[in-house]
């Protein structure tokens, strides 16, 4: 399954300390990690909620593949329009997410405020 993540600059970081293999854990106060489905998404969110929000004001959008099967025991969820499709995964299960990425996260686009 292909999947996109908006991040902003620390989890980019983290991403590259890992070799683009593995996301950051979530906070404590994040219960689920959520990859979406689909480009036009994660680049709404890159564009518009990363780069106001994040201390850089930069957003980024990575692209990467997680296996099939196991993406199959989450649950997919629309959380507005009909192409706002995450894919929930709970906090506690990412680091085996991780073990499950096929090849590396690429970043495909980059937001900025400058």
């Amino acid at each position: 399954m292909i999947l996109y993540r908006p991040i902003g600059t620390k989890e980019l970081n983290f991403i590259r300390e890992t070799g683009y293999r593995a996301f950051p854990p979530r906070l404590p106060e994040q219960p689920v990690y959520y990859p979406v489905l689909n480009e036009r998404y994660a680049m709404e969110i890159a564009s518009k909620w990363n780069v106001k929000y994040n201390d850089d004001h930069k957003g980024y959008v990575t692209q990467f593949e997680v296996d099939d099967a196991y993406c199959a025991q989450f649950e997919v969820h629309c959380v507005g329009a009909c192409y706002h499709n995450e894919l929930w995964i709970p906090a506690e299960k990412l680091e085996e997410f991780n073990a499950h990425i096929v090849g590396k996260i690429n970043v495909i686009s980059e937001f900025s405020n400058d």
